[in-house]
């Protein structure tokens, strides 16, 4: 996985990471009711489970009928909590949140469950994604006395919320905020004892419901709830809200908004979700195998052996590798007398590099992955490579690893990418780099190929991504690949017709009443 951050000003440190890993996860959430078992451990399990969602904070909220309690801390799920924090814990009902920052600073004071208390009950809510109009909706409620306490839009969303149930019911109040709020949202709330679940209009990021031997589940990802031996019943709606019996027994579900095309991230299948998940009816790591075998279909290249960048080009290089073997790499049947191509593990991953480790000069910075990867020089000496990645988003680490490989040995270093060319940003939740950072924005395939130095250079194309997750265009986002948002974003185009909300005096007219 190729650099990406979206922060440039931030410290030395957070410069090493974005050159050591790829593209960033907003966060990933989840919200349980249990018949009669406190809900604070198999929160804290599917937390770790989520981990690889969010790395900068994590907390829990539950309720135990009467009051709300609440433990949010920086850092990793096991560095957030002890045991005396999950006893404190109490109550059948919860929900759980890790995030990693990209509406709001990396503080404490946007770490979530974002909690509040107001005259019709408690709230807490925890948010993946990020919303276009958040600035537009906390200006309006800044001046109708609302006070804010982060710059995060999860907590615009609970103050809006809090207005709107001191006037409607449950149901109509989560109505009318999904009415005034512009974005991509999977949402996990707490109305007192009370948890919910509430997934964007275009079903931007993923949202599941699993089933307990004694209760129900909402998650970012199914493989939370394998981790609490629980059965996926099947994904949130886009535009739905589900509401979990606070005992346990069941959920109501109310479709509060339909539209006629989806917006499912692409991205989600490609590098973020974990490959055991079943996102939108679709096993993630069959996914990644089929669109390997896709790129091999579209832009395989002979050599000796096949390697994976570890960990994100695993799935995309055993199935590229077992196309390969199958046929040509101009569509032939293999023959017995072509020989076989080696899938090969050439690249050893030391798991133990932080995210924070100190080098403090920027050459230092820029041989920052031979601390991460180390080559197998067995597996690639003399011989002609194909590297596999999910994508290039900078080019400094592919960059970096066709210099490891050929220092290594290798004859011929070819690079190819299970995903299009990043060309823009991504605005829904991904901490992905700026436009004027990212190299396929202004640079041919070719250039590319040069700017990082290897023999070839070939990539999904954007037809292929629709094809492999049988999904229209049109039901996907492709903004960082096409420049072209299901969202109205100022100073960028759209790919269907959509405009946000008016917000301001004359459109809270409550339609749903």
């Amino acid at each position: 996985m190729d650099a990406g951050s979206a922060h440039t000003s931030e410290s030395d440190s957070a410069e090493t990471q974005a050159a050591l890993s790829g593209p960033t996860e907003k966060c990933g959430v989840v919200g349980v009711a249990l018949e009669d078992r406190a809900a604070a451990r198999p929160l804290y399990y599917s937390l770790y489970a989520l981990q690889h969602r969010g790395q900068e904070s994590a907390g829990i909220v539950t309720h135990d009928g009467f009051q709300q309690h609440s433990h949010v801390e920086m850092g990793l799920v096991g560095d957030a909590f002890d045991e005396s924090d999950i006893e404190g814990l109490a109550g059948h009902t919860g929900i759980g949140h890790v995030r990693y920052p990209t509406s709001g600073g990396v503080n404490a004071c946007c770490a979530q469950p974002f909690s509040v208390s107001f005259k019709s009950g408690s709230l807490g809510l925890s948010h993946n994604g990020n919303l276009v109009n958040a600035d537009e909706i906390r200006s309006e409620l800044a001046d109708l006395g609302h006070a804010f306490t982060s710059d995060g839009d999860t907590e615009v969303i609970a103050h809006d919320l809090a207005r709107n149930l001191l006037e409607a019911d449950l149901v109509r109040a989560v109505k009318r905020t999904m009415d005034r709020i512009h974005g991509s949202y999977a949402l996990t709330i707490m109305h007192d004892e009370t948890v919910l679940a509430v997934r964007d209009p275009q079903g931007n990021r993923p949202l599941c419901i699993g089933e307990l031997e004694d209760g129900y589940v909402i998650a970012s990802e199914s493989a939370a709830i394998d981790t609490l031996d629980g059965d996926l019943v099947r994904d949130v709606r886009p535009g739905e809200l589900v509401v979990l019996e606070p005992d346990g027994s069941g959920f109501e579900s109310y479709q509060l908004i339909e539209q006629d095309n989806t917006a499912h991230c692409f991205f989600e299948h490609v590098y973020f979700a974990r490959p055991d998940s079943i996102i939108d009816n679709k096993l993630v790591y069959e996914a990644r195998r089929d669109l390997g075998r896709k790129l091999w279909a579209e832009s395989g290249v002979e050599t000796d052996v096949v390697l994976p960048v570890p960990d994100s080009g695993r799935a995309f290089a055993s199935g590229y590798a077992e196309a390969a073997n199958e046929t040509t790499a101009d569509g032939a049947p293999r023959g017995d007398d072509e020989g076989t191509v080696e899938f090969a593990e050439g690249l050893m991953k030391n798991r133990y590099v932080g995210r924070t480790f100190i080098m403090p000069t920027q050459g230092e910075r820029e041989r920052a992955v031979r601390l991460k990867l180390n080559p197998i020089k067995s597996t690639i000496e003399g011989r002609s490579v194909t590297i596999i990645d999910d994508s290039i988003v900078r080019g400094t680490t592919s960059r970096q690893l066709v210099s490891l490989l050929r220092d290594a040995g290798a004859e011929e270093v070819h690079v190819r990418i299970g995903a299009p060319p990043i060309v823009s940003p991504c605005y829904m939740g991904i901490d992905m780099a700026s436009r004027e950072e990212l190299i396929a924005a202004d640079r041919s395939i070719p250039e590319i190929c040069e700017e990082i130095g290897a023999d070839s250079l070939g990539y999904l194309p954007v037809d292929a991504i629709a094809d492999v997750l049988d999904q229209s265009k049109l039901d996907l986002c492709l903004g960082c690949v096409t420049g072209e948002y299901p969202y109205d974003i100022d100073g960028e185009e759209a790919d269907r017709d959509v405009q946000r909300p008016v917000i301001g005096d004359g459109e809270r007219a409550h339609a749903d009443d």
